[in-house]
Protein backbone atom coordinates (compact mmCIF):
# COMPACT_ATOMS: atom_id res chain seq x y z
CA UNK A 1 0.00 0.00 0.00
CA UNK A 2 1.98 3.18 -0.87
CA UNK A 3 2.25 5.69 2.17
CA UNK A 4 0.04 8.24 0.81
CA UNK A 5 -3.20 5.80 0.63
CA UNK A 6 -2.08 4.04 4.14
CA UNK A 7 -2.13 7.97 5.39
CA UNK A 8 -5.34 8.81 4.26
CA UNK A 9 -6.75 5.13 5.03
CA UNK A 10 -5.20 5.93 8.63
CA UNK A 11 -6.95 9.22 9.03
CA UNK A 12 -10.76 7.59 7.84
CA UNK A 13 -10.93 4.63 9.84
CA UNK A 14 -8.88 6.38 13.14
CA UNK A 15 -11.99 8.97 12.72
CA UNK A 16 -14.33 6.60 12.21
CA UNK A 17 -13.09 4.55 15.13
CA UNK A 18 -13.54 7.37 17.39
CA UNK A 19 -17.15 7.73 16.87
CA UNK A 20 -19.35 6.56 19.42
CA UNK A 21 -19.55 8.18 22.56
CA UNK A 22 -22.34 7.66 24.91
CA UNK A 23 -25.43 8.47 23.15
CA UNK A 24 -28.98 10.26 25.22
CA UNK A 25 -31.33 10.03 22.54
CA UNK A 26 -30.99 13.53 21.29
CA UNK A 27 -33.64 12.72 18.12
CA UNK A 28 -36.44 13.10 21.58
CA UNK A 29 -35.86 17.08 21.39
CA UNK A 30 -36.51 19.72 19.06
CA UNK A 31 -33.46 20.17 16.52
CA UNK A 32 -32.98 23.75 18.30
CA UNK A 33 -31.85 22.40 21.17
CA UNK A 34 -29.59 19.65 19.94
CA UNK A 35 -25.89 20.81 20.36
CA UNK A 36 -24.44 19.07 16.94
CA UNK A 37 -27.48 20.26 14.87
CA UNK A 38 -27.23 24.07 16.65
CA UNK A 39 -23.98 24.24 15.45
CA UNK A 40 -24.70 22.91 12.11
CA UNK A 41 -27.44 25.96 11.84
CA UNK A 42 -24.60 27.87 12.49
CA UNK A 43 -22.81 27.30 8.94
CA UNK A 44 -24.36 29.04 5.42
CA UNK A 45 -27.36 27.61 4.83
CA UNK A 46 -26.19 26.26 1.02
CA UNK A 47 -23.22 24.39 3.14
CA UNK A 48 -25.41 21.42 2.47
CA UNK A 49 -22.06 19.13 3.06
CA UNK A 50 -20.57 18.77 6.42
CA UNK A 51 -18.39 16.66 8.62
CA UNK A 52 -19.50 17.57 12.43
CA UNK A 53 -16.74 16.48 15.67
CA UNK A 54 -17.44 16.40 19.35
CA UNK A 55 -14.26 16.66 20.59
CA UNK A 56 -15.30 16.70 23.81
CA UNK A 57 -17.55 13.51 24.09
CA UNK A 58 -14.32 12.16 22.19
CA UNK A 59 -12.26 13.57 25.63
CA UNK A 60 -14.88 12.51 28.51
CA UNK A 61 -14.52 9.24 27.02
CA UNK A 62 -11.17 9.00 27.03
CA UNK A 63 -10.68 8.13 23.30
CA UNK A 64 -8.55 10.51 22.94
CA UNK A 65 -6.29 9.85 25.07
CA UNK A 66 -5.88 6.52 24.01
CA UNK A 67 -5.38 6.99 20.79
CA UNK A 68 -2.53 9.75 21.59
CA UNK A 69 -0.63 6.79 23.65
CA UNK A 70 -0.85 4.56 20.57
CA UNK A 71 0.45 7.35 18.37
CA UNK A 72 4.11 8.43 17.51
CA UNK A 73 4.72 11.65 19.50
CA UNK A 74 3.85 14.57 17.34
CA UNK A 75 5.83 17.97 17.69
CA UNK A 76 3.71 20.88 17.88
CA UNK A 77 4.34 23.48 15.20
CA UNK A 78 6.56 26.95 16.40
CA UNK A 79 3.86 29.08 14.97
CA UNK A 80 0.86 27.16 16.86
CA UNK A 81 2.82 27.00 20.20
CA UNK A 82 2.80 31.02 19.95
CA UNK A 83 -0.74 31.11 18.91
CA UNK A 84 -1.15 29.08 22.03
CA UNK A 85 1.02 31.40 24.17
CA UNK A 86 -0.52 34.78 22.57
CA UNK A 87 -4.81 33.56 23.32
CA UNK A 88 -4.22 30.85 25.66
CA UNK A 89 -6.34 28.71 23.45
CA UNK A 90 -5.24 25.34 22.47
CA UNK A 91 -7.27 22.89 20.36
CA UNK A 92 -6.68 20.06 22.26
CA UNK A 93 -7.77 21.41 25.36
CA UNK A 94 -10.44 23.76 24.80
CA UNK A 95 -11.63 22.89 21.49
CA UNK A 96 -15.20 21.34 21.68
CA UNK A 97 -17.30 21.37 19.21
CA UNK A 98 -16.33 21.17 15.68
CA UNK A 99 -18.40 21.60 12.04
CA UNK A 100 -16.74 22.10 8.89
CA UNK A 101 -17.95 22.50 5.01
CA UNK A 102 -17.25 23.23 1.74
CA UNK A 103 -19.73 25.39 0.30
CA UNK A 104 -19.01 25.72 -4.13
CA UNK A 105 -20.22 29.15 -6.10
CA UNK A 106 -19.38 28.58 -9.33
CA UNK A 107 -15.97 27.22 -9.81
CA UNK A 108 -14.77 28.20 -6.16
CA UNK A 109 -14.68 25.92 -3.48
CA UNK A 110 -14.54 27.74 -0.22
CA UNK A 111 -13.82 26.32 3.26
CA UNK A 112 -15.87 26.93 6.33
CA UNK A 113 -15.70 25.84 10.00
CA UNK A 114 -18.41 26.57 13.21
CA UNK A 115 -16.39 25.59 16.44
CA UNK A 116 -17.45 25.61 20.06
CA UNK A 117 -15.34 25.96 23.16
CA UNK A 118 -13.54 27.62 25.86
CA UNK A 119 -11.65 30.97 24.67
CA UNK A 120 -10.39 34.32 25.35
CA UNK A 121 -12.74 36.61 23.16
CA UNK A 122 -10.43 39.33 23.69
CA UNK A 123 -7.17 37.91 23.49
CA UNK A 124 -7.68 36.12 19.96
CA UNK A 125 -9.23 39.71 19.04
CA UNK A 126 -6.10 41.43 19.83
CA UNK A 127 -4.23 38.89 18.33
CA UNK A 128 -6.41 39.05 14.65
CA UNK A 129 -5.91 43.22 14.74
CA UNK A 130 -1.72 43.00 14.92
CA UNK A 131 -1.76 42.32 11.63
CA UNK A 132 -5.17 41.71 10.54
CA UNK A 133 -8.39 43.86 10.41
CA UNK A 134 -12.03 44.75 11.69
CA UNK A 135 -14.85 44.93 10.00
CA UNK A 136 -18.63 45.49 10.48
CA UNK A 137 -21.26 43.52 8.54
CA UNK A 138 -25.13 43.17 9.78
CA UNK A 139 -24.46 43.55 13.16
CA UNK A 140 -21.64 41.50 13.23
CA UNK A 141 -17.80 42.23 14.13
CA UNK A 142 -15.82 40.03 11.24
CA UNK A 143 -12.03 39.48 11.46
CA UNK A 144 -9.79 39.39 8.58
CA UNK A 145 -6.09 38.09 9.44
CA UNK A 146 -3.34 36.50 6.60
CA UNK A 147 -2.34 32.99 7.97
CA UNK A 148 1.58 31.70 7.68
CA UNK A 149 2.36 30.01 4.60
CA UNK A 150 -1.02 30.84 2.98
CA UNK A 151 -1.83 32.70 -0.20
CA UNK A 152 -5.60 33.25 1.49
CA UNK A 153 -6.75 35.16 4.28
CA UNK A 154 -9.08 33.89 7.44
CA UNK A 155 -12.12 35.28 8.35
CA UNK A 156 -13.80 35.19 11.54
CA UNK A 157 -16.66 36.36 13.47
CA UNK A 158 -17.92 35.93 17.05
CA UNK A 159 -21.18 34.05 17.44
CA UNK A 160 -21.77 34.34 21.52
CA UNK A 161 -22.31 31.26 23.34
CA UNK A 162 -18.95 30.47 23.30
CA UNK A 163 -18.64 29.61 19.48
CA UNK A 164 -16.62 31.25 15.83
CA UNK A 165 -17.63 31.13 12.58
CA UNK A 166 -14.72 31.01 10.40
CA UNK A 167 -13.90 30.88 6.82
CA UNK A 168 -10.48 30.18 4.23
CA UNK A 169 -10.81 32.69 1.94
CA UNK A 170 -13.98 33.36 1.79
CA UNK A 171 -15.41 37.43 1.68
CA UNK A 172 -16.32 38.92 4.99
CA UNK A 173 -20.30 39.35 4.15
CA UNK A 174 -20.94 35.79 3.79
CA UNK A 175 -19.73 34.61 7.96
CA UNK A 176 -23.27 37.27 8.46
CA UNK A 177 -25.74 35.08 9.97
CA UNK A 178 -28.50 33.89 7.86
CA UNK A 179 -31.03 31.29 9.25
CA UNK A 180 -33.42 31.58 6.33
CA UNK A 181 -32.17 27.89 4.96
CA UNK A 182 -33.24 26.53 2.05
CA UNK A 183 -34.62 23.31 1.33
CA UNK A 184 -31.39 21.60 1.13
CA UNK A 185 -29.94 23.10 4.43
CA UNK A 186 -33.58 21.83 5.91
CA UNK A 187 -32.76 18.42 4.80
CA UNK A 188 -29.51 18.52 6.10
CA UNK A 189 -30.14 19.49 9.25
CA UNK A 190 -32.53 16.58 9.59
CA UNK A 191 -29.88 14.26 8.46
CA UNK A 192 -28.32 15.63 11.38
CA UNK A 193 -30.34 15.47 13.56
CA UNK A 194 -30.68 11.25 13.40
CA UNK A 195 -27.41 11.26 13.57
CA UNK A 196 -26.49 13.42 16.23
CA UNK A 197 -26.39 10.89 18.94
CA UNK A 198 -22.59 10.06 17.08
CA UNK A 199 -19.60 12.26 18.40
CA UNK A 200 -18.27 12.09 15.20
CA UNK A 201 -20.25 11.57 11.71
CA UNK A 202 -20.70 13.40 8.26
CA UNK A 203 -23.73 14.35 6.14
CA UNK A 204 -22.91 14.79 1.77
CA UNK A 205 -25.18 15.98 -0.42
CA UNK A 206 -23.35 15.51 -3.67
CA UNK A 207 -24.87 16.71 -6.93
CA UNK A 208 -24.72 14.28 -10.16
CA UNK A 209 -22.14 15.90 -11.76
CA UNK A 210 -20.05 15.34 -8.88
CA UNK A 211 -20.86 11.69 -8.34
CA UNK A 212 -20.10 11.29 -12.46
CA UNK A 213 -16.78 12.54 -11.63
CA UNK A 214 -16.18 10.56 -8.41
CA UNK A 215 -17.37 7.43 -10.38
CA UNK A 216 -14.53 8.09 -12.73
CA UNK A 217 -12.00 7.39 -9.96
CA UNK A 218 -12.84 4.41 -8.86
CA UNK A 219 -10.34 2.47 -7.23
CA UNK A 220 -8.62 0.02 -9.25
CA UNK A 221 -9.38 2.32 -12.17
CA UNK A 222 -13.01 0.14 -12.38
CA UNK A 223 -15.00 1.98 -15.04
CA UNK A 224 -18.55 1.32 -16.21
CA UNK A 225 -21.57 3.12 -17.93
CA UNK A 226 -23.71 1.40 -15.08
CA UNK A 227 -21.41 2.60 -12.43
CA UNK A 228 -21.60 6.61 -13.75
CA UNK A 229 -25.55 5.90 -13.60
CA UNK A 230 -26.31 4.86 -10.31
CA UNK A 231 -23.89 7.36 -9.02
CA UNK A 232 -25.69 10.01 -10.66
CA UNK A 233 -28.76 8.81 -8.72
CA UNK A 234 -27.06 9.15 -4.84
CA UNK A 235 -28.80 12.01 -3.45
CA UNK A 236 -27.44 12.12 0.12
CA UNK A 237 -24.74 10.26 1.81
CA UNK A 238 -24.12 9.72 5.38
CA UNK A 239 -21.62 8.42 8.01
CA UNK A 240 -21.66 7.52 11.58
CA UNK A 241 -19.98 5.31 14.18
CA UNK A 242 -20.33 3.63 17.47
CA UNK A 243 -18.02 0.88 19.47
CA UNK A 244 -19.50 -2.14 20.90
CA UNK A 245 -17.09 -3.81 23.48
CA UNK A 246 -13.95 -4.38 21.33
CA UNK A 247 -15.29 -3.50 17.95
CA UNK A 248 -16.20 -0.34 16.67
CA UNK A 249 -19.24 0.00 14.10
CA UNK A 250 -19.19 2.18 11.38
CA UNK A 251 -22.07 2.48 9.25
CA UNK A 252 -22.34 4.44 5.56
CA UNK A 253 -25.43 5.28 4.14
CA UNK A 254 -26.24 6.11 0.06
CA UNK A 255 -29.73 7.62 -0.21
CA UNK A 256 -31.17 6.95 -3.96
CA UNK A 257 -34.15 8.22 -5.85
CA UNK A 258 -35.58 5.25 -6.32
CA UNK A 259 -36.02 1.70 -5.31
CA UNK A 260 -34.86 0.21 -8.19
CA UNK A 261 -31.92 2.55 -7.75
CA UNK A 262 -30.97 1.61 -4.66
CA UNK A 263 -31.55 -2.18 -5.05
CA UNK A 264 -28.58 -1.58 -7.87
CA UNK A 265 -26.35 0.04 -5.53
CA UNK A 266 -26.94 -2.75 -3.01
CA UNK A 267 -25.88 -5.46 -5.46
CA UNK A 268 -22.81 -3.04 -6.33
CA UNK A 269 -21.67 -2.55 -2.72
CA UNK A 270 -21.57 -6.70 -2.17
CA UNK A 271 -20.13 -7.55 -5.63
CA UNK A 272 -17.42 -4.96 -4.15
CA UNK A 273 -17.49 -6.41 -0.89
CA UNK A 274 -16.56 -9.66 -2.33
CA UNK A 275 -14.25 -8.31 -4.74
CA UNK A 276 -12.05 -7.02 -1.86
CA UNK A 277 -12.34 -10.16 0.15
CA UNK A 278 -10.92 -12.17 -2.90
CA UNK A 279 -8.05 -9.83 -3.50
CA UNK A 280 -6.98 -9.87 -0.05
CA UNK A 281 -6.96 -13.95 -0.24
CA UNK A 282 -5.15 -14.40 -3.15
CA UNK A 283 -1.78 -13.52 -3.49
CA UNK A 284 -2.29 -10.23 -5.54
CA UNK A 285 -3.28 -8.65 -2.10
CA UNK A 286 -0.61 -10.62 -0.14
CA UNK A 287 1.75 -8.58 -2.80
CA UNK A 288 0.53 -5.09 -1.89
CA UNK A 289 -0.51 -5.01 1.81
CA UNK A 290 1.98 -6.15 4.69
CA UNK A 291 0.86 -9.16 6.76
CA UNK A 292 -0.72 -6.94 9.43
CA UNK A 293 -2.32 -4.67 6.75
CA UNK A 294 -3.87 -8.01 5.11
CA UNK A 295 -4.66 -9.14 8.30
CA UNK A 296 -6.82 -5.63 9.90
CA UNK A 297 -8.91 -5.24 6.48
CA UNK A 298 -9.52 -9.12 6.08
CA UNK A 299 -11.00 -8.72 9.44
CA UNK A 300 -12.84 -5.31 8.68
CA UNK A 301 -14.37 -6.69 5.83
CA UNK A 302 -15.35 -10.57 7.09
CA UNK A 303 -18.42 -8.98 8.71
CA UNK A 304 -19.53 -6.25 6.39
CA UNK A 305 -23.16 -6.16 6.31
CA UNK A 306 -25.53 -4.32 3.19
CA UNK A 307 -29.06 -3.64 3.43
CA UNK A 308 -31.90 -1.53 2.50
CA UNK A 309 -33.88 0.77 4.36
CA UNK A 310 -36.88 3.11 3.51
CA UNK A 311 -36.44 6.60 4.21
CA UNK A 312 -39.44 7.96 2.99
CA UNK A 313 -38.83 10.11 0.24
CA UNK A 314 -35.43 8.16 -0.67
CA UNK A 315 -34.15 4.69 -0.35
CA UNK A 316 -31.19 4.15 1.46
CA UNK A 317 -28.57 1.20 0.84
CA UNK A 318 -26.82 0.92 4.18
CA UNK A 319 -23.11 -0.67 4.91
CA UNK A 320 -22.32 -1.72 8.30
CA UNK A 321 -17.92 -2.50 9.21
CA UNK A 322 -17.02 -3.99 12.14
CA UNK A 323 -14.00 -2.94 12.75
CA UNK A 324 -11.49 -4.50 15.29
CA UNK A 325 -8.40 -3.52 17.09
CA UNK A 326 -5.97 -4.79 14.58
CA UNK A 327 -7.65 -2.26 12.07
CA UNK A 328 -6.91 0.71 13.76
CA UNK A 329 -3.41 -1.27 15.16
CA UNK A 330 -2.47 -2.18 11.23
CA UNK A 331 -2.82 1.17 10.22
CA UNK A 332 -1.49 3.29 12.59
CA UNK A 333 1.36 1.09 12.03
CA UNK A 334 1.72 1.71 8.27
CA UNK A 335 1.15 5.62 8.62
CA UNK A 336 4.40 7.77 8.40
CA UNK A 337 2.47 10.38 10.71
CA UNK A 338 -0.16 10.11 13.64
CA UNK A 339 -3.88 9.97 12.76
CA UNK A 340 -6.25 12.22 14.69
CA UNK A 341 -8.87 11.03 16.99
CA UNK A 342 -10.31 7.58 17.21
CA UNK A 343 -12.38 4.75 19.37
CA UNK A 344 -14.86 3.81 22.03
CA UNK A 345 -18.20 3.81 23.88
CA UNK A 346 -21.58 3.01 23.49
CA UNK A 347 -24.24 4.80 20.78
CA UNK A 348 -27.53 3.58 19.28
CA UNK A 349 -27.01 2.85 15.74
CA UNK A 350 -27.46 5.45 13.65
CA UNK A 351 -31.23 5.29 12.98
Amino acid sequence: MQPRHRTLAAVVFAAALAAGATAVFLHLRPSGEVPAVELIEDLPAEASSLVYVDLAALRQSGVLARLKSLAPDAQKEPEYAQFVRDTGFDFERDLDRLAIAIVTRGDTRTFYAAVEGRFDAGKIRALALRSGKQQSRGGQDIFTMPVSGSPLPVSFSFLGNGRILLTGGGEADSLVRSRAADASARERNERALRLAGSPIFGVLHPDPAQMRELSRRFPGGLRSDQLTALAEKIRWVTFAARPDSERTQIVLEAEAISDQAAAQIAELTENLLLLARTALEFSGGRAQLTPAERAAFLDLLQNAQVAQINRGETQAVRLVLNAGPPVIQALLASSPNPAPESHQNREKTPR
